[in-house]
């Protein structure tokens, strides 16, 4: 698979059910998942999400057993049981059209990121909405600088979430999520649930750049997998490997979902 394979409604995209996303424009929202052997983690989460989210955008809700056809048919389209999947709605109201994108499969690199904090937030931040022109503009941005990435941060330097990841701060005994509007990602959903039974509690408050001093490592999270924080700005970190070691083990036996 040398080119993303796309269907729209189950067939292949052409110049003529093109027009649907090219003419929406950026309204619309999508999920993205890691296939392997046909099978997706948290799989139930991302129906969830594009259930609730297209209620909300477009007013119908979007059938699960639909989605799920949808992936398996863009997946066999493809040639591939191995893939980056995105899963796009747009409209119109009555009737959203689903677009599925296979690509080969990515995994994030498991090499300390560093970030550069920008002072932007995602608008509708709990919804993985199209308007990321911010987002991929100060992720450049942040490449080009140097850093891995670009961290959201609002008013008072308060941290929010990465341009397309979340992120999480270790004091020693506690997973501190910050307590901004953000999106709560499917891997961040998975860990956070499942970090109580490692033994290992979780919170959510407002964590600020002027106060990252008082964490001894950060991670960050998304459907590509988990990375620790090297650094944010001029604030380094070190790589806690015992923290990294049990994320990586509650990870792995998280349960794989057929499509």
């Amino acid at each position: 698979m040398t080119s993303p394979h796309v269907e729209i409604n189950g067939l292949p995209a052409d110049a003529e059910n093109l027009r649907i996303p090219a003419l929406t424009g950026n309204y619309g929202h999508f999920t993205a998942m890691q296939v392997r052997g046909g099978r997706v983690r948290g799989l139930a989460l991302h129906l969830a999400r594009l259930d609730a989210a297209t209620v909300e955008l477009f007013g119908p809700g979007l059938d699960g057993e639909r989605v799920r056809t949808l992936i398996r048919r863009a997946l066999a389209g493809a040639g591939a049981e191995d893939a980056a999947v995105r899963v796009y709605v747009y409209g119109p109201d009555e009737d959203p059209a689903v677009m599925v994108t296979v690509r080969p499969p990515i995994d994030l690199s498991p090499e300390p990121q560093h970030l550069l904090s920008v002072p932007y937030e995602r608008p509708v931040a709990h919804v993985k909405h199209l308007g990321g022109f911010a987002q991929r503009y100060y992720g450049r941005a942040a490449v080009h600088q140097g850093y891995t990435d670009a961290l959201l941060t609002g008013p008072g330097g308060e941290v929010a979430e990465g341009a397309v990841t979340n992120i999480a701060f270790w004091d020693g005994s506690t997973v501190v999520w910050p307590d901004r509007p953000a999106l709560r990602g499917i891997t961040m959903a998975l860990v956070e649930e499942r970090l109580p039974r490692y033994g290992t509690a979780t919170a959510r408050r407002p964590v600020t750049l002027g106060g990252l001093g008082a964490y001894r490592a950060a991670f960050v999270t998304n459907s590509q997998g988990i990375a620790p924080v090297a650094r944010i700005d001029d604030t380094a970190f070190a790589v806690d490997t015992e923290l990294m070691e049990t994320l990586g083990r509650l990870y792995a036996e998280v349960p794989w979902d057929a499509v």
